[in-house]
């Protein structure tokens, strides 16, 4: 079968929110081209093996945080977007690419997912790679709330409720007013709300762009602000770091790339939650390369934080649902 393009629904270059976040775009196009096919044992594996990819992505944008500054690292990793992106690019045509009916929209998704990605690199440098990843897993509640005041989205008492859980659970891993506080944790979480936002935009333009060109937009848009303020940055690299920051963004380029597949054989509903798996690897990696070991209170905010986006992504199967019996005329 022929692979489909590569999707936007999560850009590269983003170093690790949640990938339940937004599979909108991606599950539009597959409808539209028909290239899904309803094998859910086959994407679950893929998005399992994803986790794996987008947490040694995370592992080794920490270990060149300790010396690189995040413009570097970002800028590294938008570079290696490019490069992957051009016979995308070149196949579809660049003038179609460059096609969009809202390119404010296109360019504002851009910065956000820079911004998000920038403060995410940040945020590794300070804390361990599970609490930077479990702290990244609240961006679902920022989209609950970005969703009602710009996409006019009601949100019943339940949803409300499992959003003021997993903002508990936050507030439990990041601990505020207590000794085991970080400022850092602002950045991981600040991050989250970028990546929200850009998630908010997916959603205005899905299905009215390709996902060739929501990429590409994405590129170009962060390849350029990162080569404005890099020269303000710049720390010359060794081989080796280069090296390893060209792993970085291919790992984040396959794990991406295995998410989009994935959705080709399952449901956003079915294949969602084992994206949860993704803070397990991290505690493992950080336990492994930076010997970090996330304390009792991070894995029960953890599980705070996951059992809110499971309900949350239920409830939006459930609304989807009844969306669709109303459409065809069945009383709900």
């Amino acid at each position: 079968m022929t692979p489909p393009q590569p999707a936007a629904a999560r850009d590269t270059p983003q170093a690790s929110p949640s990938i339940e976040a937004d599979v909108t775009q991606v599950e539009a196009e597959a409808h539209a081209t028909g290239w899904t096919v309803d094998k859910p044992l086959r994407g679950i594996v893929l998005v399992l093996i994803s986790t794996v990819f987008l947490s040694s992505s995370d592992a080794m944008a920490k270990y060149l945080a300790f010396r690189l500054p995040a413009v570097e690292i970002g800028w590294l990793r938008y570079v290696t977007f490019m490069l992957i992106m051009c016979p995308a690019v070149i196949a579809m045509s660049p003038r179609l690419a460059l096609r969009t009916v809202r390119p404010d929209l296109q360019v504002l998704r851009g910065l956000t997912l820079v911004g998000s990605s920038l403060l995410f690199i940040t945020a590794l440098r300070f804390l361990p790679i599970a609490e930077a990843t479990t702290t990244s897993f609240v961006s679902p509640i920022f989209v609950t709330v970005l969703s009602i005041l710009f996409l006019r989205e009601s949100v019943g008492l339940r949803r409300w409720i499992a959003t003021i859980v997993g903002l508990i659970g936050v507030i439990i891993v990041v601990r505020p007013g207590t000794s085991a506080f970080h400022p850092a944790a602002l950045f991981a979480i600040t991050s989250a709300l970028c990546w929200a936002f850009s998630l908010v935009a997916t959603r205005r333009i899905a299905g009215r762009d390709s996902a060739v060109t929501t990429m590409t937009y994405s590129a170009i848009t962060g390849f350029i602000l990162l080569s404005v303020l890099l020269p303000f940055f710049w720390i010359t690299p060794t081989v080796h770091e280069v090296a390893l920051a060209v792993c970085l963004g291919i790992a984040a380029t396959s794990g991406h790339w295995l998410v989009v597949l994935a959705y080709r054989y399952g449901d956003a509903s079915v294949l969602a939650p084992f994206s949860y798996t993704q803070p397990i690897w991290a505690t493992i990696l950080g336990y492994m390369v930076f010997g970090d070991v996330p304390d009792a209170w991070t894995f029960v905010g953890a599980a705070i934080i996951i059992a809110s986006g499971l309900y949350t992504a239920h409830r939006e199967r459930v609304r989807r649902s009844n969306g669709a019996l109303r459409t065809a005329g069945v009383k709900v």
